[in-house]
């Protein structure tokens, strides 16, 4: 027998829901077997517990947990009559106990010595909780096969139906389950299960709950299934659910616990577990009983950020790029290089010295390896034609190549990250780390760093408006050769227009000229001071070391970090951290933690409206201008391109007045890009993703974002002045409380 308290608390292995901001049920975390959604007895169909009564305990409102006729009905006809029809004796409640309490018996012997014990908690169960409780707890509990276990994932699992939404056919199909899931399996014998549906339906006109009409419309339904199995891969938002699963779960950071190459990411984590409540929530935490929460077994509700039809228009824009323009015109370029995917600026040598890097890290080496094999066995492997499925973008296909050219075919294909959030709050609205989670898992979001390039121009230009420098202030436009550490270094830029000439910064920013930006280092800032402020923005990559070539960005940065900072250019200077999730309720609608925004100031106000003029510039007459003329996008728009050395990385960080995003394209390894700058800058890479985001979410009259939205400016905003040339008038409306109190009105 269990405990008594067992059975005032039968132990609840209930999946956790994330949910989406605007109430969509996103996904669920869960053990393999255990993917069960605790739903209330109010939120099933009358007709599915009609149809449970009915066919499994007709008289299971009248009994206290062992119904004495039935169980003597089965004793003489089953028993002594041997009439395999005369159905069972078990009642709802005696199932359940054998559900929750009882293993799985191996011989007939042992199954009748259960059921004596299966009685006694059977009435203890009636004692302990109403009849509404125990149909809603049967219902919870039930594995309908296919991972669907519990009635919520049922429904959704077979009808793509919420478990109030079920019709009498369809909670008839789901009841017949209960009687032998194997044997009535629809997916599978679906004959059979349309007999047994049928079977139950006859139930439920014999008990009542339908007329003689309703039965005979009911039966002449198909099975009508709308069938797919849960699966934590599948759907919207998978990068992000499997991200926040494990930023949630995260324990305290244990330098022993990083190999040593892998020092940033220590170091990332440390700052996540001391200033992110979020980070390792699940061990920071716990319940009433002492121990720490489990997102598998607990059944919380975690709100997100996340707008499900953002998330939407965000995969639907990189899919439509990439998978429908990008990834054939590289393809077609791959077509004359004799070492694709890889540059055709690299030797041989350098190309078998990559791949070979790529064949120690696979799992088949990992295993030839372990069994003792010869690297001379392992590289004849690898270059031996074998039977394998790969990945395509339009199905998986059957082939025989060597695993040596599946690693050059899974290198070839391009990769993004996408990361949408709201600069006000720091909202995450949009997540996307890559095309194909079960093939591509590594995510470019929030995991891969990648040099930024000129998106890096912004953060040294606001250094310059914050040192007394407007817009208009005019520098040499000259290449020039400066001493750094006895070593003369001279940048290079992309064009010689307006070469010899003094420029303003704001053209310099629009045509993202590095001579300007080297400029601006060498002659009016400092590298250290660079890095002070870069950190100020809350990137706090500890390898980004002072040095004059930082302005022109060869430091490697997350998307996620990207999108982060640039909020700081709609929000008056104030940077939003990232916000995943706005409360966690546990299974009985109490809330365990909320979420608020965390900000930090890192230029002034004045500096800030500067920058966004001269971000709009760069739409409206620079490296961005396609927004405008090839997108048609005639709303009021900033942002900046990207580009890093021989196209390796595809930049664009777009802001809006009520969003700020960030997206990158490029291969899995450096060497792997476009040798042209037709396709491989960030303006033919990246900006595409954003404009077709843009355009969809505009179009959307259900989201609260208008092209007639405006940017938060004064009216006299004047930015060819500096702060000693404008009047500042002290008072609470220029104090940081008041800036503050504006954010979140």
């Amino acid at each position: 027998m269990p405990p008594i308290e067992d059975l005032q608390n039968p132990i609840n292995r209930y999946a956790t829901q994330v949910y989406s901001a605007d109430g969509q049920l996103m996904g669920t975390w869960s053990m393999s077997r255990e993917n069960r959604v605790m739903v209330d007895y109010s939120e099933i169909s009358p007709s599915l517990i009609q149809a449970l009564v009915a066919t499994e305990d007709e008289r299971f409102y009248e009994h206290s947990g062992i119904d004495f006729y039935a169980l003597g009905r089965a004793v003489i006809k089953r028993g002594l009559l041997r009439q395999k029809n005369a159905g069972g004796g078990s009642t709802i409640t005696q199932q359940l106990a054998k559900q929750l309490f009882s293993e799985t018996a191996h011989s007939t012997m042992e199954r009748a010595l259960q059921k004596p014990i299966e009685w006694v908690i059977a009435v203890k169960l009636e004692r302990n909780y109403t009849k509404d409780e125990i149909i809603a707890m049967y219902l919870n509990y039930f594995d309908f096969l296919h991972n669907a276990v519990g009635i919520k994932t049922a429904a959704n699992t077979y009808f793509s139906k919420e478990p109030s939404e079920l019709t009498a056919t369809e909670s008839a199909t789901l009841v017949g389950l209960c009687k032998n899931p194997s044997y009535f399996n629809p997916v599978r014998y679906p004959e059979r299960s349309l007999e047994r549906r049928n079977v139950v339906l006859g139930q439920m006109l014999k008990a009542g709950y339908l007329t003689r009409e309703e039965f005979d419309s009911c039966r002449q339904v198909p099975l009508n299934l709308r069938f797919h199995v849960a699966d934590h891969n599948d759907g919207e938002a998978t990068y992000f659910r499997d991200f926040l699963r494990r930023y949630m779960t995260a324990k305290k950071p244990v330098r022993s616990d990083y190999p040593e190459w892998n020092h940033v990411k220590f170091h990332m984590d440390s700052l996540y577990w001391e200033s992110d409540p979020l980070y390792g929530w699940c061990n920071k935490n716990v319940k009433r009983n002492g121990e720490k929460y489990n997102i598998y077994t607990d059944g919380l509700k975690v709100y997100t950020t996340i707008d499900s039809r953002l998330q939407h228009y965000a995969e639907q824009a990189c899919h439509e790029h990439i998978v429908n323009y990008l990834q054939p015109e590289f393809n077609k370029s791959n077509r004359s290089k004799p070492n694709a995917p890889y540059s055709r600026n690299l030797s041989q040598a350098d190309i078998q010295k990559i791949l070979q890097r790529n064949v120690r890290q696979s799992e088949r080496y990992r295993v030839m390896k372990n069994n003792g094999c010869t690297d001379e066995e392992i590289n004849r492997a690898f270059a031996t034609p074998v039977p394998m499925t790969v990945f395509t973008y339009h199905g998986e296909k059957d082939t025989t190549m060597t695993p040596m050219d599946s690693i050059r075919y899974y290198k070839s294909f391009l990769r993004t990250g996408f990361y949408s959030m709201e600069p006000r709050t720091g909202a995450v609205k949009a997540y996307v780390g890559g095309l194909n989670f079960q093939y591509f898992a590594y995510d470019m979001a929030t995991e891969g760093r990648r040099q930024v390039g000129s998106t890096i121009k912004p953060f040294l230009y606001s250094l310059a408006m914050e040192n007394g420098m407007t817009p208009c202030d005019e520098v040499p436009n000259i290449q020039e050769t400066y001493m750094v550490n006895g070593q003369p270094w001279t940048p290079r830029n992309g064009s010689r227009a307006r070469y010899g000439e003094m420029v303003t910064l704001k053209w310099g920013l629009q045509q993202s000229n590095n001579w300007i930006s080297a400029y601006l280092m060498m002659h009016r800032l400092t590298p250290s001071g660079f890095v002070t402020l870069l950190n100020n923005y809350g990137i706090r990559n500890p390898e980004i070391v002072p040095s004059p070539a930082l302005c022109l960005g060869p430091c490697e940065i997350t998307v996620a970090e990207m999108a982060s900072a640039y909020t700081a250019f709609v929000n008056h200077g104030i940077r939003s951290a990232p916000m995943y999730v706005t409360k966690i309720v546990d299974n009985e609608g109490n809330v365990l933690a909320e979420f608020k925004p965390r900000l930090n100031e890192v230029i002034s106000g004045l500096a800030a409206d500067k920058m966004l003029y001269m971000l709009r510039a760069v739409v409206d007459g620079g490296t961005a201008g396609r927004l405008r003329f090839r997108y048609k996008l005639t709303a009021p728009l900033g942002g900046k391109t990207g580009t890093t050395n021989s196209n390796s990385d595809g930049w664009f960080m777009g802001v809006t007045p009520k969003l700020v995003s960030a997206c990158w394209v490029g291969g899995d390894d450096r060497d792997i890009h476009f040798d042209s700058m037709a396709y491989g800058q960030g303006a033919s890479m990246a900006l595409p993703i954003f404009a077709l985001y843009m355009k969809s979410v505009y179009a959307d009259p259900t989201l609260p974002y208008s092209q007639e939205d405006q940017f938060d400016i004064p009216s006299d905003f004047d930015p060819c002045h500096s702060e000693d040339d404008m009047q500042i008038v002290d008072g609470p409306e220029d104090s940081e409380e008041a800036v503050m109190q504006q954010i979140f009105n």
